[in-house]
């Protein structure tokens, strides 16, 4: 498709999802969950899993824009993620879930132009790292080198989508020295969210492990 028409689709399928989201907005949901993100949030109240968003609508718009292909989709969750509104985010990771097996260690790095562009809580990155950049890991179609950049973003939740999306790594039989001196750039992160998922892998496999002593007890509970 040529990247004039490409730009096009990808602006089509972006102002119909916000559309829709707003045509179909709950008020009274919106905020229900806003106590699991103290930095913000910002939702369409649309998160029941039962809307017909996740099920007929989600693949009806699958369908209708099946030739924007990988880098379509990818290009979509930037603008999707511009919006900062919960459920088009939500929507960008389910697209883009549908064609994981498509992407490779030279497509992957459009995937970090999500957070730049508005990945900013928890539960994003989390899905993100669970559902696409962890079974990329485990299937060895992108190796570890593709996140070594990810550990110096400026970027909080980024840098915690390394150790986040290394988890799934645990579930084979693998040497853990490795993979602990990969993330020691994160040891001593200054952001929470960050340490806490780094000490939560080393802990996974390794009982013996003891998080440094100079960082804050209470991230340890």
């Amino acid at each position: 498709m040529p990247l004039g028409k490409a730009a096009d689709r990808v602006g089509a399928l972006a102002a119909e999802v916000q559309s829709y989201c707003a045509a179909n907005a709950i008020p009274s949901q919106a905020s229900r969950w806003a106590r699991y993100f103290t930095e913000g949030y910002d939702a369409w109240g649309l998160l029941d899993k039962n809307h017909p968003t996740w099920t007929e609508q989600q693949q009806s718009w699958l369908e209708q824009y099946r030739d924007l292909g990988l880098r379509g989709f990818l290009k979509l969750g930037e603008r999707l993620f511009q919006s900062g509104k919960y459920e088009e985010g939500a929507l960008a990771i389910r697209f883009l879930k549908e064609r994981r097996d498509q992407l490779d260690a030279k497509t992957f790095a459009a995937l970090g132009k999500w957070f730049q562009a508005g990945i900013g809580n928890w539960a994003h990155t989390d899905v993100l790292c669970g559902e696409v950049i962890a079974p990329l890991l485990e299937s060895r179609r992108i190796v570890l080198a593709a996140l070594a950049a990810w550990r110096q973003s400026e970027l909080k939740y980024q840098r915690r989508a390394v150790p986040v999306a290394m988890l799934g790594l645990l579930k084979a039989p693998a040497k853990l020295g490795p993979l602990l001196e990969f993330l020691r750039p994160l040891m001593m992160d200054p952001e929470r969210v960050v340490l806490l998922k780094f000490h939560s892998f080393a802990r996974r496999e390794d009982s013996g492990w003891q998080p440094v002593s100079d960082a804050p007890q209470q991230l340890y509970h």
